[in-house]
């Protein structure tokens, strides 16, 4: 990963911290963010080094640690937690044998939590990467996770 070419597609201005974050991020094999990348960015935009790593530490879609292939974040929300969330977690937990903020063995997968996706009308919910799955059952989110594994395999 070419960390200056990535940074190279903005112009300096604060405005675009995020979208430079979030492509140096998605361009790492363990998508997170390294000291080093921090402190490029922080030298190419001439912001101090401490404001980038607050808003990385700020927004939960950024992470400092190695994470795996694919992101798991359920959603732990008034309504998700109403409608089984805690159970959908527990089976993932099972699933995928790693507690929630941990990533499997193999790096295919890390489980977090996430405040909200704003897909409450079919809560339980959780998102995979960037795709949304909503009214879980033990049973959906087996499946799920088994068409995942098959396509790592």
């Amino acid at each position: 990963m070419d960390i200056k070419a990535i940074i190279s597609k903005y112009d300096p201005p604060e405005e675009n911290l995020i979208p430079i974050l979030h492509d140096i991020q998605e361009a790492t094999e363990l998508k997170y963010l390294k000291d080093e990348d921090l402190v490029a960015v922080a030298d190419y935009m001439n912001i101090p080094l401490s404001e980038i790593h607050g808003t990385v530490t700020f927004y939960s879609m950024f992470s400092r640690t190695p994470r795996g292939r694919h992101i798991i974040r359920v959603c732990e929300s008034a309504p998700c937690h109403l409608m089984g969330a805690t159970t959908i977690i527990q089976a993932l937990e099972a699933i995928l044998g790693i507690k929630v903020g941990e990533t499997t063995k193999d790096k295919n997968f890390t489980l977090e939590l996430t405040a909200c996706l704003g897909i409450c009308a079919v809560a339980p919910a959780m998102m995979i990467d960037s795709e949304m799955h909503g009214n879980l059952t033990l049973e959906k989110v087996k499946e799920i996770i088994d068409g995942y594994r098959k396509e790592v395999s």
